[in-house]
């Protein structure tokens, strides 16, 4: 990445800390969940909240931009048999705002094929 590349901001966030509870219907999902610590003369348990950072404000896990995200939902989505994979399109450079040398954000070294809903 070069210098005009936007920084992802990892790690864990100030007074709160990243859980997972078992999906309702899913059980097998793991929705995040993060718990905020209140202060302590308040004498209050933490709040929990929904969390839609992803895994990068989780501590447990490790990112990497050539890896990419794990497909966490991949095998619950694809068991449903309703959904099929087909060849995305390529980045063009209007995706990218025309930019060019250094100014260009490099792509993603592992391409996933999409997935859509099938016929029906």
């Amino acid at each position: 990445m070069n210098a005009l590349t936007p920084a992802v901001s990892t790690g864990p966030l100030p007074a709160s800390r990243k859980i997972h509870k078992p999906g309702v219907l899913y059980p097998q999902i793991r929705v995040p969940m993060r718990e905020i610590s209140v202060h302590p003369t308040a004498g209050e348990p933490p709040v929990t909240v929904y969390d839609p950072s992803g895994p990068y404000t989780d501590p447990s896990v490790q990112t990497s931009i050539e890896k990419g995200l794990a497909r966490l939902r991949h095998e619950w989505v694809t068991a449903r048999c309703d959904v099929e994979a087909y060849d995305g399109r390529h980045v063009r450079p209007e995706d990218n705002g025309f930019a060019t040398g250094e100014r260009l954000t490099p792509e993603f070294p592992i391409r996933n094929r999409p997935l859509k809903a099938k016929q029906g």
